[in-house]
């Protein structure tokens, strides 16, 4: 279930609209799944089996819907050939590859940062909670 948009007052309705395509846009390709199928089909066309081998921890129905979910959002064609049993395999489209880019620089960024937000959860953690973990302070 996608979560509510807050209502935003004083702005055009366009605002709003793309409001909600960006968040509709977003919900897909921020899945971690989805970001990890990207990437992995970034260097070229994959069988099923490829994929789930090159991911590793990832179930067969999560792949499968993931696969289906951008197939159907037009970023991956899958494609099958008549053989015995038949091979289907699946490429990233034009959209697909255009996507590669920001989702590699967002990596990126994230494997730079990634001490910088860790040292910020700690302080937060000792500030806010006394040191106890968030899960610690619920009761």
């Amino acid at each position: 279930m996608k979560p509510a948009l807050p209502q935003v007052t004083g702005l055009p309705e366009e605002h709003g609209a793309a409001c909600m395509t960006v968040s509709d846009v977003l919900s897909r390709i921020g899945d971690k799944w989805t970001v990890l199928v990207i990437v992995t089909l970034s260097r070229g066309s994959l069988r099923f089996s490829e994929i789930e081998r090159e991911i590793g921890n990832i179930s067969k129905k999560m792949l499968t819907s993931t696969l289906r979910a951008l197939e159907r959002d037009g970023m991956v064609e899958r494609a099958v050939t008549p053989s015995r049993p038949p091979r289907v395999d699946y490429t990233l489209t034009e959209l697909g590859c255009e996507l590669r880019e920001p989702l590699m620089a967002l990596g990126e960024w994230a494997r730079i940062n990634a001490g910088r937000i860790e040292q910020a959860r700690r302080r937060f953690d000792r500030t806010e909670t006394g040191g106890a973990q968030p899960w610690q302070s619920l009761g």
